[in-house]
């Protein structure tokens, strides 16, 4: 391979395209080194194409010291390199660069050998070889440019989600979502986060009714308790009710029960959701709680992993085309209040946010007596980061928490 190597580099054009740091010496054998060295001064003298003839009529005028035993052996390998074809220009190349990156990679692995034992505690080594050879790495690319035709960009811009939102307060200002949307929901505990995703997904004119396919994957609550806020929520009965009527709840249930599915996700990350999609491919994946799929290793902060979970779901919903509802609790800022901002998400005060389309913190009625006062069913849409529809504010809704419906 090597001697098919020397035969291209006589060629001057594709010399002067892998001069230097991109084909160096040590990509040779001792011998053969030597030879390619020859070619070196013979492109910087003559600045043209040499034959293999003149290469080795310089290479042997140019070592005169060398004894016989040297001068047959070199002359084999000049007979070797006549016999060979110049490999094709893209093949020649993808064999150097492979080379090349090999030699690369030796280096930087020498140099971790040198991190581990303790002979070396700096990164300039490191930071030297990106400077030398970063812009070798990167690949030449043949891009298909996305289509930017009048009748594509009305059609991928239309306003009218695919998959509407069936709170009528909330529809009127967003109407409702679309493939590739990262939708981020945060709520304090015991607000309605789970009942707030199931109205939306199994309520009558929601995503299932809607035929989305819609997959929910619980890592707080166990696959079964978030199902059954789903039950209550397709029929509108609660569970006394249901177990008093069972068929009455089946007939309900059977309109959506094909369109949802709800797995316990605990111990999973963001990997195994994009498996899932791949898999799958649904119309709306739920992930409740969604920064329970970070993985924090390798993150000097928890915002950062929360952030780079976030970058991950949005990549999701992109790549697998659908509309993501990443769960959130709140901290304790939120507490009480009916105004939230996104700064109260808990654990990433902007590093989730910069990646939603949609976010939506609910906000519930501040219960001043615990002792002798009922919690208001009264809830609180702040839509804070919209760039679905452009409206922000908050709308006021209801919440039967028997049924798991928002009103």
């Amino acid at each position: 391979m090597e001697l098919s190597l020397i035969r291209s580099l006589l060629d001057k054009k594709f010399y002067d395209e892998h001069r230097g740091a991109k084909c160096p010496d040590r990509l040779f054998s001792k011998d053969v080194r030597k030879i390619k060295q020859a070619i070196d001064k013979a492109m910087a003298t003559y600045e043209r194409s040499v034959t293999p003839d003149e290469i080795e009529a310089l290479f042997i005028s140019g070592n005169p010291s060398m004894t016989t035993a040297q001068k047959q052996a070199y002359l084999s390998l000049f007979t070797q390199i006549k016999k060979e074809s110049p490999l094709g220009e893209d093949v020649a190349q993808e064999v150097l660069s492979k080379l090349f990156q090999q030699v690369v990679g030796e280096d930087i692995a020498n140099i971790g050998f040198d991190y581990v034992n303790g002979s070396q505690s700096s990164l300039e080594p490191i930071r030297n070889i990106l400077e030398l050879y970063g812009d070798d790495f990167t690949p030449n690319l043949n891009i298909e440019w996305d289509d930017m035709s009048l009748e594509t960009l009305i059609s991928k811009n239309s306003l009218e989600a695919r998959w509407t939102f069936n709170i009528p307060p909330l529809t009127r200002k967003v109407e409702g979502v679309s493939a590739g949307h990262l939708i981020e929901i945060g709520a304090r505990p015991n607000t309605g986060k789970t009942s707030f995703h199931a109205s939306l997904v199994a309520s009558p004119n929601g995503f299932a009714h809607q035929g989305a396919k819609c997959v929910v994957l619980c890592n707080e609550e166990s696959a079964h308790r978030v199902g059954a806020r789903y039950l209550t929520s397709a029929t509108g009965m609660t569970m006394h009710d249901i177990k008093a009527n069972p068929d009455k709840a089946r007939d309900k249930y059977n309109l959506v029960k094909d369109n949802i599915f709800i797995k316990d996700a605990s111990g999973r990350d963001m990997a195994w959701v994009e498996s899932v999609c791949k898999s799958y491919k649904p119309d709306i994946v739920v992930l409740d709680m969604g920064d329970k799929f970070a993985r924090t290793g390798g993150f000097a902060r928890a915002d950062e992993a929360l952030k780079a979970n976030a970058i991950h779901a949005r990549q999701i919903a992109k790549m697998h085309e659908c509309a993501i509802f990443y769960m959130s609790q709140l901290s304790a800022e939120a507490e009480g209040k009916m105004y939230l901002n996104q700064a109260m998400m808990e654990g990433s005060r902007t590093g989730k946010a910069a990646e939603a389309d949609l976010m939506v913190l609910i906000a519930k009625d501040a219960v001043k007596n615990p002792d002798n006062e009922e919690e208001s069913p009264a809830r609180h849409l702040n839509v804070v980061k919209n760039k679905l529809s452009g409206w922000h504010g908050v709308e006021h809704c209801e919440l039967d928490y028997l049924t798991a419906r928002y009103l």
